[in-house]
């Protein structure tokens, strides 16, 4: 009897013990490659699975930071991710129509307001016009960045050197160590520099006009991942759509993305409400 009553203990912490390694197993884990670490349309993934809502719908989710478009697009053809974020939309169709294994799932951002291009402050450069001949940056091959600065060269008839210069923060550094003349950046980064008048503003993504109204961003996967995955891309989705709604209407959340970016709340609420309005 003593036995007993000392087993069936031992019996119950085992059952626990089984029954969570079940619930882990259960949940199906996708790979992202997501471009640019922090930016605010980045982020739903990171945010929703800090805030549980991707674990409730059964999926554990592995995020790679990548530079830019071009890089995340290139972990999507090359089957080592499930699905890629932010994917410039140009070099997305680009490769589909070369007959690359890519597939869209949705829309990620619509216009290019967040993106923007900048000076130091006592550069000559003063307009869209002055690129001519100057070395401007974006981010890959591929990306939003990519295709906006191309449409600044179609649309205002100049010749700058545009140069690919990975994410927002390199990108400071070579504009201004003089390395490069005008840089890109998408809010939080780059606001502090303006706050303190270091640098100033030349465009927006939404200066080029081809951009404006578009889808400039995607969410990509490979045909592979949508012929063997479907039930969890759609699950992705929903995860992903609910985690959209509590960034826009949660405080919580807002602070969980201020957290994983490491800014004030201010800056991330200013990041939110200026640069990436929801519709």
């Amino acid at each position: 009897m003593i036995f007993m009553k000392r087993i069936l203990p031992i019996m119950g912490i085992s059952l626990m013990i089984a029954s969570s390694v079940g619930l882990a197993q259960a949940q199906d884990r996708l790979k992202l490659a997501v471009g640019q670490r922090g930016n605010w349309d980045t982020s739903i993934s990171e945010v929703g699975s800090r805030l549980g809502i991707f674990r409730k719908h059964n999926l554990e989710l592995q995020l790679l930071y990548t530079q830019g478009g071009g890089e995340t697009q290139q972990a999507v053809l090359s089957n080592s991710v499930d699905i890629g974020v932010a994917s410039g939309i140009m070099g997305a169709l680009s490769a589909h129509s070369k007959g690359a294994p890519i597939r869209i799932l949705a829309a990620e951002t619509t216009g290019g307001q967040d993106l923007f291009w900048y000076v130091k402050a006592d550069s000559p450069i003063k307009t869209l016009k002055d690129f001519d001949g100057r070395t401007v940056a974006y981010s890959t091959n591929g990306s939003s960045t990519h295709g906006i600065v191309n449409a600044f060269v179609e649309e205002n008839g100049i010749k700058p050197r545009l140069t690919a210069t990975g994410s927002p923060a390199p990108t400071l550094t070579q504009v201004m160590s003089n390395q490069i003349d005008v840089g890109w950046s998408a809010p939080p980064f780059g606001l502090e520099q303006l706050g303190r008048g270091e640098i100033r503003v030349i465009a927006t993504g939404n200066d080029a006009k081809a951009f404006k109204t578009q889808t400039v961003r995607l969410l990509i996967t490979n045909t592979s991942v949508l012929k063997n995955k479907k039930d969890q891309l759609e699950r992705y989705m929903d995860a992903y759509r609910e985690t959209i709604e509590a960034m826009y209407s949660d405080e919580n959340a807002l602070k969980v993305y201020a957290d994983f970016v490491g800014v004030p709340l201010e800056i991330a609420r200013r990041t939110r409400d200026e640069f990436f309005p929801k519709e």
